[in-house]
C-alpha cells in the first residue's frame, strides 16, 4: 500500500518550511506502507493542480498533506477543511483572494477520512505535543485539503486523506517575539511517522473487522 505525503514550500517571509523539511527526513516505509514525498508550491490552484497529478501517477491509498501553522505549539492533525479561499497575505504567486470558493460545485466543507483522533493519541503517546484541530483556516493549507478532499470525493473513491498542520521549527523563532512557539525539526517529523503508524494501524483493524464479519 502507499501513502503520499506532501509538504508545502516557503511562504511569507519565511525561508524554510518544517512542514517539507520533516517529510524530507521520514523513512521510505512505515510499516506497509512506501512513502511518496512530494513538495507542493504555496500557490492557489497549483498547488492542487500538483496534487492530482501526483495522485494520478502513484494512485496512492492514503495522501497526507503537512502545513505550517506558525504560533502553535503542537503537532495538530485536522477535522474539517471548509469551502473557503481567503488570503491574509497573498500567496507565492501573488494571488490573494478574497471570499472565494474553493470549489463552486463543492459542499460547504469536508471532513478528513483518516483517523484522526487515533493520530493524536498516537503522537501523544510519543511525548510530542499533539491536539485535534477543527480549523485549517482560509490560506493554502485549507485550500489543499479541501481540494483533496474534492478529488478524492470525485474521483478516487478508494482513497482516504487528511491534513496536519505544524509548528514553525526552532530555528525560524531565532528573531521572533519571546515566546513564540517552535518545535525542533525532528520531532515534527518523529510526529508524523507516529501519525501515518496509527494510519496503517488503523487500516489492519477495519481489515480483521471485516474478517471477523464475512
Amino acid at each position: 500500500m502507499k501513502l503520499l505525503i506532501t509538504g508545502f514550500d516557503p511562504f511569507g517571509s519565511e525561508s524554510i518550511n518544517p512542514a517539507y523539511e520533516a517529510v524530507k527526513l521520514l523513512p521510505d516505509s512505515i510499516r506497509d506502507l512506501d512513502i511518496i514525498k512530494l513538495e507542493v508550491p504555496t500557490v492557489f490552484g497549483q498547488a492542487g493542480e500538483t496534487l492530482k497529478q501526483a495522485m494520478d501517477i502513484h494512485q496512492p491509498d492514503y495522501v497526507l498533506c503537512i502545513g505550517q501553522a506558525g504560533g502553535r505549539s503542537a503537532v495538530t492533525p485536522e477535522k474539517i477543511a471548509i469551502n473557503l479561499m481567503d488570503g491574509r497575505i497573498p500567496d507565492n504567486a501573488g494571488y490573494q483572494p478574497f471570499d472565494t470558493p474553493v470549489r463552486e460545485d463543492g459542499p460547504a466543507a469536508y471532513f478528513s477520512s483518516l483517523p484522526v483522533k487515533a493520530m493524536v493519541q498516537a503522537i501523544r503517546e510519543a511525548g510530542i505535543p499533539s491536539f485535534l484541530s477543527y480549523t485549517a483556516g482560509t490560506y493554502v493549507c485549507n485550500y489543499l485539503m479541501y481540494e483533496l478532499l474534492y478529488l478524492i470525493d470525485h474521483h478516487y473513491p478508494n482513497t482516504k486523506g487528511g491534513f496536519i498542520h505544524v509548528p514553525f521549527m526552532t530555528s525560524q523563532v531565532v528573531n521572533k517575539p519571546n515566546g513564540t512557539p517552535s518545535m525542533d525539526l525532528k520531532t515534527i517529523a518523529s510526529a508524523l511517522e507516529k501519525a501515518i503508524e496509527a494510519i496503517a494501524e488503523n487500516e489492519t483493524d477495519i481489515q480483521a473487522n471485516m474478517g471477523e464479519t464475512h
